[in-house]
């Protein structure tokens, strides 16, 4: 990696600009085309400094404010299929299996739903757990977001990559 690599890694950590060109525009403040940013990219990927490079939505920007974790807890045996079922649903992003804590926590399945509304939610909700024949579920709706962290930071001494 050289120093433009570094201030390259840099920019994108903040994320892409939110305009017409992104990667002419990162390349501006960094004295490149637009072509050399993509290019530099492309070869700090294949080196593995960058191993993941994809979008993430701001989602409360485009208006999702009701997040919720929905902990299920399906009745009897016979369920091994359940969790595939589940993420089969449009309205669930995330879904998983976990062990009960017996007589503390008995949910087994997780899945969790993004809306424009509560309501709208908890509507979705409603009709996964009427497909499913799961009568006992809690909705835990979240209530403020944290700072969400890339897995790649730049240390600041050196701009070495970790």
């Amino acid at each position: 990696m050289d120093p433009i690599d570094v201030r390259l890694l840099r920019e994108l950590e903040r994320g892409l600009p939110f305009v017409p060109a992104p990667f002419d525009e990162i390349g501006k403040r960094l004295g490149l085309s637009g072509d050399e940013v993509v290019e530099r990219i492309g070869l700090l990927k294949r080196a593995g400094i960058i191993r993941k490079f994809r979008a993430r939505i701001d989602q409360r920007k485009v208006g999702i404010t009701a997040n919720a974790l929905v902990a299920w807890k399906p009745a009897g045996a016979g369920n091994d299929d359940l969790g595939k079922l589940l993420a089969e649903f449009p309205s669930v992003t995330h879904c998983y299996e976990r062990r009960p804590v017996p007589g503390r926590w008995e949910f087994t399945y997780y899945t969790v739903h993004h809306g424009y509304s509560k309501d709208r939610v908890l509507d979705e909700v409603k009709a996964v757990a009427e497909k499913i024949g799961c009568s006992e579920y809690t909705v835990l709706f979240s209530t403020r977001e944290f700072k969400r962290v890339p897995n790649v930071r730049l240390q600041e001494h050196g701009g070495d990559v970790s």
